[in-house]
């Protein structure tokens, strides 16, 4: 390593963000870009380990270390080489990865983790400002055609792999735009539209042909996706979201978190008028989901100028700092305050929603009771048990449904194609990624159910290596 001692000389520092009486007003990125000097500073804690956990805890195996240590000694361009290798969506990783590495990182056992995320960013980040990133044009072509349907980080890792082998990619997206997920699920404060459109163009300029608008299976028939292409790769997500079967569910003014989410992307995009689609301007909101989404809400909401906005959580308020229930390096449950939290709203744990309180068929509340978990001496698990006399209610003019997701959708694609679906609805592979169809690949939240980014690029990369060898009987493409 450049400073063997860095870590001893240097504090860990993140990135500062925009005040949050400044950043309600848009829906610009919330945070402030690091200089080269300061992340080079912030490498420098990057220890010379042993043994990598860092890279251990990655789903994309990033060479951690090795990109930390050429950053810090201005090495940008191969630095920018090394993650390259792992990553084909580092600008999306950078901004919104849980960073499952940093709480493996060795100097987190007793001082701060090295900021890998925003280190991340900032090589890739330097590399586009700096022209290190041009089209990689291939000379020679296979001849082989793939199609990959859908076309969020899954798709667009497997995509850009395939396409790097020498095939002819072509991604459908029944979107009016590429990106899935990352188009119209993230909002723009997270992840700027803008940013996946440069990735975008990138992949055009090398090739890969996008087909938004075309619904598959709808649009083009599977049997028409069967003839014509030698391969086909799955990569819808997971998009059925789960639901709250309770009295009162059929009241308007309820709604899924991406009914909510999406909307207001389609009007930034000028897809959409002000007036349509689902908006908290000046109601009571309730977002009912304590994860990332339900924390996307909370943001989306105060930039609507809702008029107060409560999330409740069904499970207890997790602890600050790692317990002994999750160890080093393993990914601890710990409570997280995002950036939409600190702009406004309460947060309640241990909630069960009982019931929707309404009239004239609008929902105005919610019946909720207090649970609490305890041990089950028999079963040697906790047990969510209703605290008696808890019971309350929470005035609400608009509710949503944040929850996650339970499976892919089982579309006219789905069915179509006659692939299987494992036990819990998620279309079924097997350990090569091969649907019970021969030649149908699946990759990312529809094989895998819903998880996260991360490990949607790893999937989809994994999915390239073996649909390559599928085609070609043997791959240098890498596994994940």
């Amino acid at each position: 390593m450049g400073d063997v001692r860095g870590f001893l000389k240097v504090s860990r520092r993140k990135s500062d963000y925009r005040p949050a009486c400044e950043r309600v007003k848009d829906f610009k990125d919330v945070s402030l870009s690091r200089t080269d000097p300061a992340s080079q500073e912030q490498a420098s804690r990057c220890m010379d380990c042993g043994t990598p956990f860092c890279v251990w805890a990655c789903p994309l195996g990033n060479y951690i270390p090795e990109w930390n240590d050429l950053m810090y000694r201005g090495h940008w361009q191969r630095a920018y080489g090394m993650l390259r290798q792992t990553n084909n969506l580092p600008e999306v990783t950078g901004r919104v990865c849980p960073a499952l590495c940093e709480y493996s990182c060795v100097l987190g056992l007793n001082d701060n983790a090295v900021t890998i995320r925003e280190n991340e960013l900032a090589v890739i980040e330097h590399a586009f400002a700096q022209g290190l990133i041009t089209a990689r044009l291939l000379g020679k072509r296979t001849g082989k055609k793939v199609a990959v349907i859908g076309s969020g980080p899954a798709g667009l890792a497997c995509a850009d792999q395939l396409n790097q082998a020498g095939h002819l990619v072509t991604v459908f997206e029944k979107d009016d735009a590429i990106g899935g997920v990352l188009r119209y699920g993230i909002p723009d404060f997270k992840l700027e539209k803008s940013i996946l459109d440069r990735r975008i163009s990138l992949l055009t300029e090398e090739g890969i042909v996008f087909r938004p608008g075309v619904n598959a299976g709808v649009d083009v028939t599977q049997d028409e996706l069967l003839r014509t292409f030698d391969a086909v790769c799955l990569t819808g997500g997971s998009r059925q979201p789960r639901d709250l079967a309770i009295p009162g569910r059929e009241m308007d003014g309820i709604y899924f978190a991406m009914d909510f989410l999406i909307p207001q992307n389609r009007r930034l995009a000028g897809k959409m008028a002000l007036e349509e689609g689902p908006t908290a301007a000046g109601k009571q909101v309730v977002i009912i989901g304590g994860g990332d989404t339900g924390a996307d809400c909370v943001g989306v909401a105060n930039r609507q100028k809702a008029g107060c906005i409560v999330q409740i959580e069904l499970m207890p308020q997790p602890p600050e700092c790692r317990t002994t229930a999750y160890p080093w390096p393993r990914y601890p449950l710990l409570l997280k305050t995002s950036t939409s939290h600190e702009e406004g709203g309460e947060r309640q744990w241990s909630v069960l929603t009982k019931r929707f309180l309404g009239a004239g068929g609008r929902v105005t509340g919610l019946e909720c009771v207090r649970v609490e978990f305890p041990l089950d001496p028999g079963k040697g698990c906790p047990v969510m048990r209703e605290v008696a006399g808890s019971e309350f209610t929470v005035p609400a003019d608009a509710v949503i449904l944040a929850m996650g997701f339970v499976h892919p959708e089982h579309d006219r694609l789905l069915s179509g194609l006659g692939v299987e679906f494992d036990e819990r609805g998620n279309v079924k592979t097997d350990a090569r990624y091969m649907t019970t169809v021969k030649g149908v690949f699946a990759a990312g939240d529809i094989r895998r159910g819903q998880s996260l980014i991360v490990w949607a690029i790893s999937e989809g990369r994994t999915a390239g290596h073996y649909i390559d060898t599928y085609l070609m009987g043997s791959t240098q493409l890498p596994r994940m």
